[in-house]
């Protein structure tokens, strides 16, 4: 069974076609760029052919999912022989507010309740919304199923959801912590356990997905109890162009010293702080790594503030919890920087972890456990993998 998944952003689609046959197989895989700017790109991998790019002018999400479509059935660098090999189509949606607590199949009461999150997702919403639309149009029949980041959120106790507003603010607006990167945690987390052999319902669980966007789960009996992002991507630990948690003072303060819009504190604390406005060096890890070697102070503090945030947030997690059995790093940096998660798991012997340096350094990209075998809390390095969970759910939800 192939299904085609897709992420749309603002600017940009994101896209695998799986054969989930038996063992899921990747067929393709790609990016489309740069959508309304005078020169798009695209670019289409195909397993076991050439790579295929092109630039040229993109003018919206139809123009870009019609590429993709076309590529995929392309004499020379396609995978497939007719678009009607493709049985399902699964989208990214970032939020489903309280509508949506699981994965659904698409239709118009769907669209609708999709369509009423725009305002909490005013960046993301609105292109998940074209890109269903997209292929209602492009591939009528076709049965799709939208998967949300906010979903497995939705199992927050009221008191680590609500925000100490007046109340109106949430009746009103639906004011309250959200969490995003739901497909993630979720899927490390039962990942990690399958590895163990652990019944996920007996444990308690922190997973720490750290990448450009960063946030760190709470999940007991494999539900999640708290995370650490909140009524949007912003709140939590510093990211790499966002501040995480602040003191809400401080930014009216330097608003009202600069005299900026809300619009203008917006792209200040999303586009123009973290991990960059920090180091003034890069918003990537491994930019900061490299500057604080050749001893660039403020690269280094960076990095500091990255770990103490998780690490902070790890301990809280374990109150919460009362107690931890496992710690996941995952994401971009979580899977890739020994560095960062030795750091953050350095000085955690009161609560049971004993961190393996030698197993931990140089690793990239595997899964691997990383604690000592003595250690009562086991730390591990899972890959994650959320298109497999949005076409897994697909799948399941269209047979």
């Amino acid at each position: 069974m192939n299904i085609l998944v897709l992420n749309c952003g603002s600017s940009s689609i994101k896209y695998q076609l799986l054969d989930m046959k038996g063992e899921p197989a990747l067929l393709a895989k790609g990016l489309v760029e740069k959508i309304g700017l005078p020169e798009g790109n695209f670019t289409h991998k195909p397993a076991g052919k050439d790579n295929y790019s092109v630039t040229r002018p993109i003018p919206d999400h139809t123009a870009g999912i019609d590429l993709i479509l076309k590529a995929l059935v392309d004499e020379r660098h396609g995978v497939i022989s007719a678009l009607t090999e493709i049985k399902a189509v699964g989208h990214r949606v970032a939020h489903g507010g309280e509508y949506f607590a699981h994965s659904v199949r698409v239709d118009e009461e769907a669209k609708r309740k999709i369509a009423a999150c725009c305002e909490l997702a005013p960046l993301h919403n609105p292109a998940n919304l074209k890109g269903i639309e997209t292929m209602e149009r492009l591939l009528p029949g076709v049965p799709q199923v939208a998967v949300f980041d906010t979903s497995f959120h939705q199992t927050l106790p009221r008191e680590a959801f609500m925000y100490a507003l007046p109340y109106e603010c949430y009746e009103k607006y639906r004011v309250r912590r959200y969490g995003f990167h739901g497909t993630s945690h979720k899927f490390v987390a039962e990942k990690a356990c399958r590895i163990l052999g652990w019944n996920i319902e007996e444990k308690k669980i922190i997973t720490c997905h750290l990448g450009n966007g960063s946030s760190i789960t709470a999940i007991r009996h494999g539900k999640s109890v708290d995370t650490s992002m909140g009524f949007t991507p912003n709140a939590g630990v510093i990211m790499g162009t966002r501040t995480g948690d602040i003191d809400l003072g401080a930014l009216l303060y330097v608003c009202e010293k600069e005299g900026m819009s809300t619009a203008q504190a917006n792209d200040l604390i999303n586009k123009r702080s973290g991990l960059q406005g920090v180091s003034g060096v890069s918003s990537d890890c491994r930019d900061l790594q490299a500057a604080a070697r050749e001893g660039n102070s403020r690269a280094r503090l960076a990095l500091d503030m990255l770990a103490y945030d998780v690490k902070k947030f790890i301990g809280s997690y374990a109150a919460v919890l009362n107690g931890v059995d496992l710690i996941v790093f995952t994401g971009g940096i979580g899977e890739n920087d020994d560095e960062v998660r030795e750091q953050v798991c350095r000085d955690m012997e009161y609560m049971g972890v004993r961190f393996d340096a030698e197993v931990n350094k140089g690793l990239r990209g595997k899964d691997q456990i990383l604690s000592t075998p003595d250690s009562k809390v086991t730390v591990m390095s899972i890959t994650t993998d959320e298109e497999l969970v949005i076409a897994t759910d697909t799948m399941n939800l269209v047979k």
